[in-house]
């Protein structure tokens, strides 16, 4: 939901679901690996927090789930696009003059100027590696065992509490490999009827997390490191930019 007269912007975030792309996730320490947390059977705890996987565009025939189906862009894939989350929340907090064009024009300035080599998907430090393969002996049978090294990325937003987590992997269905970004941060962070610590989720409950003048800046940081993903983030993004500075 979005009110402009405060300019604020309320986000439902699903306590109860154990899949899809904004899940409940437990670990004590950031640079942990997370674990899902079944929150309809476990207690929440101080180690929970929420893990989003955060779009930026949908494909022109579901513009109908956009609040702003008028804007679009040709994406990367040659799709047109209209925004989605935080493509959306970008335009609101730069309509609303909280991001100002300065920073916009500075955002699309700096992608704009970002070598194809530099972009993470491509960095040499950002690459998949493999150990060399070592001769195991498991249930009596020789296996030759080699460890897949995925690299991730953790990037703090000041003094939030909140981070931009980037793992890397193997592309699903094409050749190469794809960084993927989510949103992270304590439940502590949402707003809800009754405080979650020590209780489990009820059926269908949601929490809501506010972006207004106290954190909007996640808002472009997180729009720029997308940006910074691969070449087609990087194209999607530089368009997107330009949409938003054009129709506001």
């Amino acid at each position: 939901m979005f009110d402009e007269e405060n300019k604020r912007i309320f986000v439902d975030i699903p306590l109860a679901t154990p899949t899809g792309k904004i899940r409940i996730k437990s670990r004590s320490i950031f640079s942990e690996y997370g674990e899902p947390h079944a929150s309809r059977s476990k207690p929440f705890n101080q180690n929970n927090y929420v893990e989003w996987q955060i779009g930026y565009d949908l494909e022109d025939k579901k513009r109908h789930e956009s609040s702003l189906p008028d804007i679009s862009f040709k994406a990367y894939n040659g799709k047109k696009k209209v925004l989605y989350e935080l493509s959306e929340y970008l335009y609101y907090f730069y309509s609303w003059d909280m991001v100002t064009y300065s920073e916009l024009k500075r955002t699309l300035e700096f992608l704009s100027n970002l070598e194809e080599g530099n972009l993470l998907s491509c960095h040499p430090d950002c690459q998949i590696t493999r150990t060399h393969p070592i001769e195991k002996e498991i249930n009596n049978t020789t296996f030759l065992g080699m460890t897949l090294n995925y690299p991730q990325l953790i990037y703090n937003f000041g003094k939030y509490e909140i981070i931009a987590e980037i793992t890397i992997r193997e592309k699903q269905r094409a050749v190469g490999i794809q960084p993927m970004l989510y949103l992270c941060f304590p439940i502590t962070e949402l707003q809800v009827s009754e405080n979650l610590i020590g209780r489990i989720a009820e059926k269908k409950e949601l929490g809501v997390f506010i972006i207004d003048k106290s954190n909007y800046s996640i808002v472009i940081e997180m729009v720029r490191i997308f940006g910074m993903l691969s070449p087609s983030h990087h194209k999607d993004i530089l368009e997107i930019l330009k949409a938003i500075s054009l129709k506001s």
